[in-house]
């Protein structure tokens, strides 16, 4: 018997067709008791784990809560960020927590935060 180099299997596996590659493995799966699946899910998973985490770029203002004595201030702001009318604004407050806006860029979101903050409202970013 003579002995077979690498390069002469990898010759012969290149110019396998589809079908006669999945025949050989079925063979050598029967043959050796072995399964292909399970070394290719193996291999598949830590590539899908190292896929990065996509970013988030859109975010929901969303008012918390109000604290009592800085309600009026906190009413002008969300008047001027969403264009409420006085009673619309009024009830966003008082009924919190309630979305202020939603789907916005994350710097208008961080400034929207910060100048609710500011007039004494407790805001979260979603």
């Amino acid at each position: 018997m003579s002995k077979v180099t690498k390069e002469q299997v990898v010759e012969f596996l290149e110019n396998l067709t589809l079908l006669e590659a999945a025949d050989l493995v079925k063979e050598l799966e029967d043959k050796f008791g072995v399964s292909a699946a399970a070394p290719v899910a193996f291999a598949a998973a830590p590539a899908a784990a190292a896929a990065p985490a996509e970013e988030q770029t859109e975010f929901t203002v969303i008012l918390a809560e109000v604290a009592a004595d800085k309600k009026i201030n906190v009413i002008k702001e969300i008047r001027a960020i969403t264009g409420l009318g006085l009673k619309e604004a009024k009830d966003l407050v008082e009924g919190a927590p309630k979305e202020v806006k939603a789907n916005i860029p994350k710097d208008e979101a961080a400034k929207i935060k910060d100048v609710l903050e500011k007039a004494g409202a407790k805001v979260t970013l979603k």
